[in-house]
């Protein structure tokens, strides 16, 4: 059973969602980004000095926010003793402040700025104006007394500038549509001098990722064209290219938000790396020797987001009883600490679901990457008498079942959470959000279907054409596993997940009868209006994930909502502008207008993932509730 009193409550998810992330550090200073629910999601920067103490640079309203390609990402940049440059979320223009009141850059326009870099005294960024319904970007410079000069255009997108030790060449990434940074870019290099451009690595069907310069005529880079993407040094005429630590394994995350770095060079001359399938580990690699070694520290996962000062580095870290971690460490004595946590106080963590990694079978005989996260009885007990083939544990610490032992097992309610992108992935990192649920007697089965980062660039690309079919078969796959395990009771096992995932949810619920019920929250419902209303950055996503207009009928939810006869709730941002709420809206009412029971929710003033405290609050309460009349015997 579930604990009498579960310890964690819909407030303390809620309060936990700091999202620490893009971090820097500067001799013994550091700074990074932190959220602040209870303040409507506003995200400031905090500056934790060399005695310790921490302040925040930006009071309410002030709310640093970059809104390029509308995901945004890094917001800030560090100027060296003079403060910080940040981007504002309710006018997009750059300011500059050292802990008083901001002041204006840029001047009021239809230009928004991000993946900020301070480098020969000026700011490097990308630049995307927005005007008359059209949208168009440059890598530009700013000067701290607000001039702007646009360095690079010509393409639909640029990320990553980085500026050369000498001064002299901008390397940087661009791509065109119909290609999205993980299916084909280009490493480019313009010499400042006098404008001449040209390409280094990469191409229509090699996504190329974080160049950073080994000295004035060699650069780092990310390459994916061996399948993984993996750590290579080349010239910048795109000569004697050279792969560092060629593995099965990738050394970065899709370039889904700017400005982070999955690694750096230290002041010795390694670099800290990032690698690993799902989670990627934290390790010092030697590129004159090859050589890669782990670092022992506390922390099963690291975000792409690493900043360094000599042979410091500080980043993001998790763990799946550790809470998200601002972290620093010294890589020459190997001294680990933990700077501010994205959760201050975490319950006993007895009652923190450890995760399992499992393979499952899926259609065809395809595998399929999932993690398992037990009910809190469950936790505490043997697994079922006898486990098929048709999964594999990693975990080979788990303890072997007995067959001749009687089973003390129960098979409880489930929910198979689907993850976002659909060009994303799942990982370990301890969500109070996961153990709200378990501790209630509620399992999770997160499933990184085909299609997903982390497992290299075949495994995400059999959703190229497939959107709709790989993932919902996947998902349905994973359910029918935790049934025939003996895992999951297979009358209550539900279905959940947002955006792209919330598509999956809805089309995986047409699909099958595996599931007794579905909540998505801002999930994709229809492609035509996603196409028209849709973002530039995604605007030609779905030419890629499903084809033609003509297949968009046998794939959409709406289209076949006539199929589904589970329950499902339905929630909604109104201010969303990835996924508009006409998504969700319509879904909604073909289910009633069925007479299927439909729950929609909607949410004033949240985007496409909810920040307020309040709303935050709310959905989860919403979302239990409609779990615990779902799981009930009678139903």
């Amino acid at each position: 059973m579930s604990p009498e009193r579960p310890p964690i409550s819909t407030a303390d998810v809620a309060r936990s969602g700091l999202r620490l992330g893009f971090p820097t550090v500067l001799g013994e200073e550091v700074w990074w980004e932190e959220d602040r629910p209870a303040e409507a999601g506003r995200r400031t920067i905090v500056h934790r000095a060399a005695d310790g103490t921490r302040r925040e640079l930006i009071a309410a309203p002030w709310d640093a926010r970059s809104r390029v390609h509308e995901y945004g990402g890094r917001s800030y940049v560090v100027v060296p003793g003079v403060g910080v440059v940040f981007v504002n979320h309710s006018d997009q223009r750059l300011y500059l402040t050292d802990g008083g009141t901001p002041r204006a850059l840029t001047a009021a326009s239809e230009h928004r700025y991000g993946d900020l870099l301070f480098a020969a005294g000026v700011i490097w960024c990308v630049r995307e104006r927005h005007l008359d319904g059209k949208v168009d970007r440059a890598l530009a410079s700013v000067t701290l007394a607000g001039e702007v000069t646009e360095v690079v255009t010509g393409s639909d997108f640029y990320a990553s500038p980085a500026l050369s030790p000498d001064g002299e060449h901008l390397a940087y990434i661009c791509w065109n549509h119909p290609r999205l940074p993980w299916t084909g870019t280009e490493l480019r290099i313009t010499r400042l001098e006098d404008g001449s451009s040209w390409t280094v690595k990469g191409g229509m069907s090699e996504s190329v990722l974080a160049p950073q310069w080994r000295d004035n005529r060699n650069l780092y880079l990310i390459s994916d064209w061996s399948g993984w993407w993996n750590l290579y040094q080349i010239g910048i005429f795109g000569t004697s290219s050279q792969a560092l630590y060629p593995a099965e394994e990738e050394f970065a995350w899709p370039l889904w938000e700017l400005g982070g770095l999955p690694y750096l060079v230290l002041g010795d001359g390694r670099l800290a790396v990032l690698h690993g399938q799902g989670d990627l580990r934290l390790g010092i690699l030697d590129p004159e020797t090859g050589s890669l070694a782990d670092l022992d520290v506390p922390y099963s996962g690291w975000r792409p987001a690493l900043s360094a000062d000599g042979t410091t580095l500080v980043g993001i870290a998790y763990g799946a009883d550790v809470p998200r971690s601002v972290v620093r460490v010294d890589t020459v004595t190997g001294r680990v600490e933990g700077l501010r946590r994205d959760i201050p106080e975490l319950p006993d963590i007895a009652y923190l679901p450890i995760p399992r990694s499992v393979e499952i079978e899926g259609s065809f005989g395809r595998r399929v990457h999932a993690y398992l996260y037990p009910p809190f009885h469950q936790q505490h007990k043997p697994p079922p008498p006898a486990l098929s083939p048709s999964a594999n544990s990693l975990d080979s610490g788990s303890p072997a079942a007995d067959p001749s032992a009687e089973p003390s097992f129960v098979a409880a309610p489930y929910v198979v959470f689907v993850h976002g992108g659909p060009t994303g992935h799942a990982t370990t990192e301890l969500s109070l959000e996961k153990a709200f649920f378990t501790t209630r007697g509620i399992g999770v089965l997160e499933v990184n279907y085909g299609g997903s980062t982390g497992y290299g660039r075949a495994y995400r690309e059999r959703l190229r054409g497939q959107w709709g079919v790989v993932d919902v078969e996947d998902t349905v796959a994973a359910a029918q596993w935790l049934a025939a395990e003996g895992l999951a009771d297979p009358a209550r096992i539900a279905v959940r997940g947002a955006s792209a995932g919330g598509w999956t949810v809805m089309a995986a619920c047409a699909a099958s009868t595996v599931f007794c019920g579905g909540v998505s929250i801002a999930g994709v419902s229809a492609l035509a209006p996603l196409v028209a209303a849709t973002h530039d950055f995604e605007s030609r996503y779905v030419e890629w994930l499903v084809g033609p207009e003509s297949l968009y009928s046998s794939r959409e939810p709406l289209s076949r909502a006539g199929e589904v006869s589970c329950p499902m709730l339905l929630m909604q941002g109104l201010a969303d502008p990835v996924v508009p709420p006409a998504q969700a809206e319509a879904f909604a009412t073909a289910l009633t207008d069925r007479g299927v029971p439909c729950t929609y929710l909607s949410f004033e003033g949240e985007s496409h993932g909810f920040r307020r405290l309040e709303s935050k609050t709310a959905a989860l309460a919403a979302e239990l509730a409609f779990y615990e009349q779902l799981f009930r015997p009678e139903n």
